[in-house]
């Protein structure tokens, strides 16, 4: 059993994402929601590395030089910036597992009324951030219904 416990803490966590427009919200398994923050990512441009997400990019908006800009990656549910979206899940899943080897089995919500192209790039950007493959996705109704019991 004990074994069990740890291939399992090697090999990642069950989570679940609400990638929302306004905001993001990850769920792990056993803990309960443990992550809330605005999405939002602040990008140098001249690079295109991240320098902040969530609360602190939040922060940031309208109070940055030319060369930092602070974007939303979603628009209306669906990824606008998929290059920037895929950064920000990388942030969150490293803050939960702190570690790039553990790679979590991840369900993500999505509004309903979104096309299968849709639903693949918030696939792939889920498993190019670090979700293992495949990452699955649950529509919002879908995902509501199950956690009304």
């Amino acid at each position: 059993m004990k074994s069990a416990k740890r291939v399992r803490g090697f090999t990642g966590r069950d989570i679940a994402v609400d990638l929302g427009t306004a905001n993001t919200l990850v769920y792990v398994r056993g803990r309960g929601i443990v992550l809330d923050e605005p999405s939002v990512v602040a990008i140098d441009v001249t690079d295109g590395t991240p320098l902040a997400v969530g609360h602190q990019a939040k922060r940031m908006a309208g109070r940055t030089p030319a060369h930092i800009q602070v974007i939303r990656p979603l628009k209306d549910g669906v990824i606008a910036d998929f290059d920037v979206c895929e950064k920000m899940l990388r942030y969150f899943i490293d803050q939960i597992s702190g570690s790039r080897w553990a790679k979590p089995r991840m369900v993500i919500c999505v509004p309903s009324g979104i096309t299968g192209v849709e639903q693949r790039a918030v696939q792939e950007a889920a498993e190019y951030a670090g979700a293992r493959k495949p990452a699955f996705i649950i529509e919002e109704p879908m995902a509501a219904a199950i956690g009304a019991g």
